[in-house]
């Protein structure tokens, strides 16, 4: 059975037919409408005026499994190459996570607080303060650039009442996080750190109802909820916000990259790289949250979400560039042992993702147990009857009844 196949310019090959476009034909110098890339020079002519294509398996002289296979298994961007105006570097952890907690836990609770004070003002009509928001990253950003994994275990104890500010406080942990892995100089994590906490700022005019909303909203109503965006822009500009980077986030976090996002329906390398980034961070960050309108999912479900949508909602690279950053259990997951037991991730190595260690909370009968107990997974491999010791899963937030905002360290 043949089928029509969206793929990006970036991805076009000779002999690849083309039945239609991200825009309409009369805005495109094309005279036909459906063609066959005959040469390079068809190729380099379409990608001036579109990002994405659609092309007919049927028509086309490649094999369908072919094109699939080629969309599939392109060439992957250096960091160099996504950042060639860059000059990267490589962090290393120069802290352990136990010198590092307390020093985390003062910078975010310090961010929580500024966070929230600055979002009752703007939505009671006053404006943003970007001196005391420029302030109260620093503490965060310097966190995570010791060691990340303090900050990502306070970004997973939210608070689910509070969504609207603990959602971007959040994904400001995760974008500093994925710039950090990037190799991104600390200018740069700094526009990722206010970019994260402010690209929802413009919610804060929206409509309560519709933002807390149980149910899918209609048609009407969702574009209401796409004005958030306008009003975001316009509420950081009015707020002395210059930077482009940052400018972007908030601008374009909900286009994606095959085009199917708002407000401008930008593609591939037409958005922003800093809004590419503010793109993952908010649908991860969302998913692994409690909702008005869905529960939470657990991080390893949410990382398998976004690896079926890279190159189709986000750009693979950047995806996979975010897995290594935040690790397929990040510090402040619950995770169930090969022993029956429940514990939640304490810290990760970098190199050996899946033997992190972990702060034993249930026993085998999943009952609680009167002093926890810390496990390293990278040096304990055995049970104490001599079974083999490994996370077989990771588990939703709360789960057995577990309140991870109540464990004290």
């Amino acid at each position: 059975m043949f089928e029509i196949i969206k793929v990006l310019t970036a991805d076009l090959e000779i002999g690849m037919y083309v039945s239609s476009l991200d825009r309409p034909w009369l805005e495109t110098p094309f005279v036909l409408q459906g063609f066959l890339l005959e040469t390079d020079k068809d190729i380099v002519r379409i990608r001036k005026h579109c990002s994405y294509v659609y092309i007919d398996s049927e028509k086309s002289q490649l094999e369908e499994a072919t094109i699939r296979r080629k969309v599939r298994n392109r060439p992957r961007l250096t960091k160099e190459q996504l950042f060639p105006s860059r000059k990267l570097k490589n962090y290393s952890d120069n802290a352990d996570w136990k010198d590092e907690y307390p020093k985390a836990e003062s910078a975010v609770q310090a961010l929580s607080k500024t966070l929230e004070d600055i979002f009752t003002n703007v939505a009671q009509g006053g404006g943003l303060d970007m001196a005391r928001v420029k302030r109260a990253v620093e503490p965060m950003i310097d966190s995570i650039t010791r060691n990340p994994d303090a900050c990502i275990w306070l970004a997973r104890m939210k608070q689910e009442d509070q969504y609207t500010y603990q959602h971007s406080l959040g994904a400001s942990i995760w974008a500093v996080a994925l710039g950090r892995q990037l190799g991104l100089p600390k200018a740069d994590l700094r526009s990722l750190a206010i970019g994260g906490l402010l690209f929802d700022v413009g919610k804060l005019q929206v409509d309560k109802e519709l933002l807390y909303a149980d149910r899918k909203l209609t048609d009407e109503e969702f574009e209401t909820m796409k004005l958030h965006v306008k009003l975001g822009v316009d509420a950081i500009q009015q707020g002395g916000v210059m930077n482009q980077d940052v400018i972007d986030m908030v601008s374009y976090h909900h286009e994606r990259h095959d085009g199917s996002g708002y407000p401008e329906g930008l593609a591939g390398d037409r958005i922003p790289i800093f809004a590419r980034i503010a793109a993952i961070v908010d649908c991860y960050d969302a998913i692994t949250s409690h909702r008005s309108y869905a529960r939470a999912t657990s991080p390893s479900i949410a990382i398998k979400k976004l690896y079926e949508w890279k190159d189709i909602d986000f750009q693979a690279e950047l995806v996979e560039e975010f897995i290594q950053a935040v690790g397929i259990y990040p510090a402040g997951t619950l995770v169930e042992l090969s022993s029956g037991e429940v514990a939640v991730v304490m810290a990760e190595y970098r190199t050996r993702r899946l033997r992190p260690q972990v702060m034993v909370l249930l026993d085998a009968d999943k009952q609680a147990l009167s002093e926890v107990k810390m496990i390293d997974l990278l040096t304990q491999k055995e049970t104490e009857d001599g079974d083999p010791l490994d996370i077989i899963s990771s588990l939703e937030p709360e789960a057995y009844g577990i309140d991870m905002t109540a464990i004290k360290l």
